[in-house]
């Protein structure tokens, strides 16, 4: 039976890694129940301070103020926008025209750091840093590392929830295809300027295995409930909001669900103000398989989803976002 959540469930990331085994089993369980009902849990003590999550909205902040033809210098339209900046309304959600009313800058695999002959390093375009904000490089790296090593923890919990090896996503996520994306929800400053049916964010599934998102600046992220009905998201200052993938969702055969979720817009009375978000998303290398799991498939679920790639599914939602040509 469905359980219908009226908030997004919180769970403490100690206690998977605290090594007493009915601890991380109980842990197991919880975040199975939210993954297949609601597909969001928030947890604390994730490994990412508060220090530099308000350095990184310090940054991002001062980045995004800067003139639009400054910020044009860092967009890439060549690479699909997958790594520097992507200018307002540029992309818009699966199925939708209209462009969301936000601008974002994406950092991904740092490929200075890649040292071995790993294949990824002529896979992945090189990070742009911009050289106005000193402290972005610096700042974003470590929120990606540190954001990164939390993500493996969680594909840990959710292989053995999946019945799998504790270990089974994890030749599968290092060194992968993961963004740091960076967003500012920009001010409208004439409502009645843009189209009617522009929102900051339109409902939509992550392309990813998981997302990991700090506290953003303002309110506005809501999530759509099974039987219809959008509910707020938020966390504590202390907490990630941490969401099941549409890769994930495939790999499953729907088994964990991901959510459709948005961002909507303030009151108009609010439309002045931005609001920054950091959402963190977990990709895996590219040739990882998403072929449904042969657990997740059965007569009374049969498979719902064609063979396919993690590369070749990035490339098709990239395209369906406008991202790509």
């Amino acid at each position: 039976m469905d359980i219908l959540f009226d908030e997004v469930p919180s769970l403490d990331l100690a206690d998977f890694t605290s090594g007493n085994p009915d601890i991380k089993n109980a842990f197991v369980k919880k975040l199975g129940e939210a993954y297949q009902n609601i597909g969001f849990v928030a947890i604390k003590n994730h490994g990412l301070s508060q220090a530099l999550q308000d350095r990184l909205y310090t940054s991002i902040t001062s980045f995004f103020s800067l003139p639009d033809h400054i910020k044009g210098k860092y967009e890439k339209p060549e690479i699909g926008y997958q790594r520097g900046y992507t200018g307002k309304g540029k992309e818009h959600a699966k199925g939708r025209n209209t462009g969301d009313l936000k601008e974002f800058y994406h950092v991904g695999q740092e490929v200075s750091l890649i040292t071995d002959t790993d294949p990824v390093k002529s896979e992945y375009p090189e990070n742009l840093w911009p050289e106005e904000i000193p402290n972005f490089k610096q700042d974003a790296l470590e929120a990606y590392q540190t954001l990164e090593y939390a993500g493996r923890q969680m594909l840990k919990a959710i292989a053995l929830h999946l019945g799998l090896e504790e270990s089974y996503f994890e030749d599968k996520v290092i060194r992968g295809n993961s963004i740091l994306r960076q967003i500012h929800y920009f001010p409208i400053d004439n409502p009645d300027a843009v189209p009617a049916d522009a929102v900051r964010a339109a409902e939509h599934g992550d392309i990813n295995l998981i997302t990991l998102l700090m506290g953003a600046s303002a309110d506005g992220l809501q999530v759509l409930r099974k039987d219809g009905k959008w509910i707020p998201i938020t966390a504590l200052p202390d907490q990630l909001v941490v969401n099941v993938g549409d890769m994930l969702e495939r790999l499953t055969n729907k088994k964990l669900k991901s959510t459709i979720h948005r961002v909507v817009n303030p009151p108009r009375e609010k439309m002045h103000t931005s609001r920054y978000s950091i959402p963190f998303f977990m990709h895996p290398r590219s040739e990882m398989d998403l072929s449904c799991l042969e657990s997740c498939i059965s007569g009374a679920h049969p498979k719902q989803f064609p063979d396919i790639t993690a590369g070749e599914f990035l490339e098709e939602r990239l395209r369906e976002l406008g991202l790509r040509k």
